[in-house]
C-alpha cells in the first residue's frame, strides 16, 4: 500500500475513482430522500468526497476500507491539527455514508460503526439571563417597519426557541393567532407546532397588520419576514440584526441566535418543565442532544453555592 498522504481541508483537484463517484451519488441521493437540507448534502457531501480522495490515491473502493483505514484517516486529521469537532463531524458523515451502503446491499456491514469519535471539550451553551432577553427585546423599539419586524422576530425566537434557519424558513401561513401557536418545519423536514406566548403574540401582530404590508414589494411573496426590500430574509441578516440590538442593549460577549434557543431551552428547565418536553419543543430527535440544558442548570448551581456557601 502505498504512504498515506495528510488529509487535507482544501478541495483536492484529483477525481475520486468511479466506484466512489457511484457510491457518493448514491448517499447524496439517499440523503435527499430523506429530506436533508440542502446545506446538510453539501456538507455531507464535502467530507465523504474528502475522504474518497484519500482512499483513491490508497487505491482503496468504498468496499475495500476497514475499520483500520478509517482510525487511520482519523488520526492523520488530528495530526494536521484538525480540531476534535470537526474529525468528529467528518466521522458522522462517514457513518451515514457506510449506512447507506449497508442498507442498499453494497456492504454487509459498516466499518464505520466501530471507530469512536474524538473526545471533544464539554463546552456549555451561552445562556442569557432573563432580565437580559428583557433587556436585549425592550430596547428594540416600535417606530419603523424594521424595528417591529426586529422585535416580532426575536420575541418569535426566544418564545419559540427557533433555530435561525427555522425563522427564515417560516411562512405568513405558519402562524396561526388564534391557536397561539406557530408551525414549524425543523430538521431534516421534520414539522413540529409550538406554542406562542403572548408578547410574542402582541408582537407579532403588530408586526403582520402594520409593518409587513409596508415593506411587502410582491404579494406572490409568502415569507412571513421581509427584509426592506421585501424579500425572505436569510440567516445572516438574522445574525447581524441581533448583534446590533445587543450592542445596543450593551450585553456582554455579544448575542447570536441560537443563545436565544439556549435561553429558551435553559429558563424553561428552570422553571420547572420537563425535559421531554423541552425537547419536543425544540425538536431535537434524540434527548441526549436536550441533556446538555441539566448541565447548564447544574454548573449555574454550583456557581450559586460556591458564591454563597460558608464552607464551600
Amino acid at each position: 500500500m502505498k504512504n498515506s498522504p495528510t488529509p487535507t481541508e482544501d478541495r483536492p483537484r484529483l477525481e475520486p475513482s468511479a466506484a466512489w463517484r457511484e457510491a457518493l451519488a448514491l448517499f447524496d441521493a439517499d440523503l435527499a430522500r430523506r429530506g436533508a437540507a440542502a446545506r446538510t448534502r453539501r456538507a455531507y457531501g464535502f467530507d465523504c468526497t474528502q475522504f474518497a480522495l484519500w482512499c483513491t490515491t490508497q487505491g482503496l473502493d468504498p468496499a475495500q476500507v476497514s475499520t483500520r483505514v478509517l482510525r487511520r484517516y482519523a488520526a492523520a486529521l488530528g495530526e494536521r491539527d484538525v480540531v476534535a469537532a470537526t474529525v468528529a463531524r467528518k466521522l458522522a458523515a462517514l457513518r451515514s455514508l457506510y449506512r447507506t451502503l449497508r442498507e442498499h446491499g453494497h456492504l454487509a456491514a459498516s466499518p464505520a460503526d466501530l471507530v469512536p469519535a474524538p473526545k471533544r471539550p464539554q463546552k456549555l451553551p451561552h445562556v442569557l439571563k432573563a432580565d437580559e432577553v428583557a433587556a436585549l427585546l425592550d430596547r428594540i423599539p416600535a417606530t419603523t417597519p424594521l424595528d417591529v419586524r426586529d422585535r416580532a422576530l426575536f420575541e418569535l425566537a426566544y418564545a419559540c426557541g427557533l433555530r435561525a434557519e427555522e425563522l427564515v424558513n417560516l411562512d405568513a401561513g405558519s402562524l396561526d393567532f388564534d391557536a397561539e401557536e406557530v408551525r414549524v418545519e425543523g430538521k431534516g423536514g421534520k414539522t413540529r407546532i409550538v406554542p406562542v406566548g403572548e408578547p410574542a403574540v402582541r408582537a407579532l401582530t403588530r408586526y403582520v397588520e402594520r409593518a409587513r404590508p409596508t415593506l411587502e414589494t410582491d404579494r406572490a411573496e409568502t415569507a412571513l419576514f421581509l427584509s426592506k426590500s421585501g424579500r425572505r430574509l436569510s440567516t445572516s441578516d438574522i445574525r447581524r440584526r441581533l448583534r446590533v440590538w445587543g450592542r445596543r442593549a450593551a450585553l456582554q460577549g455579544g448575542v447570536h441566535p441560537h443563545a436565544l434557543r439556549h435561553s429558551f431551552a435553559t429558563h424553561l428547565l428552570d422553571g420547572g418543565a420537563d425535559l421531554r418536553v423541552i425537547q419536543e419543543l425544540l425538536g431535537h430527535s434524540s434527548i441526549s442532544t436536550t441533556q446538555i440544558y441539566t448541565r447548564v442548570e447544574s454548573a449555574r448551581l454550583k456557581s450559586a453555592y460556591a458564591r454563597a456557601h460558608p464552607r464551600a
